[in-house]
């Protein structure tokens, strides 16, 4: 049930990119501190507007990265292991918010840290 309602919150806030991928750096880092991390760029020269340019989220030995350039987003998966990349896929985005919320959900039925990082997750707005 909670990989569908995460599923279904990320997918609801996908159709604008720039502002999906805003939310989702916003609430990866709130929801997992040091393992969601979150590259951003001033919108302009000398702008204190910033932009999300890349989003990296490890959960487990999955690594979870989402790149935005120009009102388009490259998603992949990567299996990491020692810290050596074994593979790294390419996915559809719709693909890669089913393949991390179903990780997040079966994170969160392991630990309950992991639990309240979902539920935060869940209920920000």
């Amino acid at each position: 049930m909670a990989f569908e309602l995460l599923a279904a919150s990320l997918r609801a806030s996908s159709s604008d990119l720039e502002t999906f991928v805003k939310v989702l750096a916003g609430k990866l880092e709130e929801a997992l501190p040091g393992r969601a991390r979150v590259e951003r760029r001033a919108a302009r020269f000398l702008s204190k507007e910033t932009r999300v340019e890349r989003v990296e989220c490890q959960l487990g030995d999955r690594r979870y990265l989402l790149a935005a350039h120009r009102g388009a987003v490259e998603t992949r998966c990567a299996t990491v292991v020692r810290g050596i990349v074994l593979k790294s896929e390419q996915l559809p985005l719709d693909a890669w918010i089913d393949a991390l919320a179903r990780d997040l959900a079966s994170e969160a039925q392991q630990s309950e840290a992991s639990r309240l990082a979902l539920e935060r997750l869940l209920t920000q707005e």
